[in-house]
């Protein structure tokens, strides 16, 4: 768990200096539109490990995120969607929605982006267990349509035998915003 908040503090960091080194250019949030906001929705495909792996085969996912483009080359935004848990024998299956903050780095306007979305996830059909904290750093590339990554997701389940931990890959399409 340290490994993963040191892992996070330090993406966040780099991508904090990197954008404070460049002149940014800030765009006021009055003028929002279809250059810097948009929806992207998408599938993701998972594999757990760890402890998870020993309750779960497949996670496939559903992903849906608002986005706002705080400058040229950083964005925020909230991210949810729908990830289910395919059980093993003779676990049942469960499902994780994420609520949570995304942070994005696009060093250029296309290419290789870096990100983590940090927040919680609640659970559906898992007894005694609600939810937990839940970290998920990325890369991937993009274009003005497109978004591909590759992702590690961790789900910290304080109180719980195992944490939900996986390793995928998702695309997501962006849908712009028009005035």
């Amino acid at each position: 768990m340290k490994k993963i908040f040191l892992f996070s503090s330090i993406l966040l960091s780099s991508i904090a200096t990197v954008s404070a080194q460049e002149k940014a250019e800030v765009i006021p949030a009055k003028e929002i539109s279809e250059k810097n906001a948009w929806l992207k929705v998408g599938l993701n495909a998972a594999m757990p490990i760890g402890d998870a792996s020993k309750v779960s085969t497949f996670a496939p996912g559903l992903d849906l995120r608002g986005q706002f483009m705080a400058t040229n080359h950083f964005g925020i935004g909230l991210a949810t969607g729908y990830n289910h848990y395919l059980g093993k024998s003779p676990f049942s299956d469960f499902g994780a929605i994420p609520l949570a903050l995304m942070l994005r780095y696009y060093p250029k306007s296309e290419g290789v982006f870096f990100g983590a979305d940090l927040g919680y996830s609640f659970f559906t059909n898992m007894t005694g267990v609600t939810g937990g904290l839940t970290v998920k750093p990325q890369i991937g590339y993009h274009n003005y349509n497109w978004n591909f990554s590759g992702f590690y997701n961790h789900i910290f389940v304080g109180g719980a035998p195992i944490d939900i931990q996986s390793v995928g890959i998702s695309a997501s399409y962006n849908i712009r915003f028009h005035k």
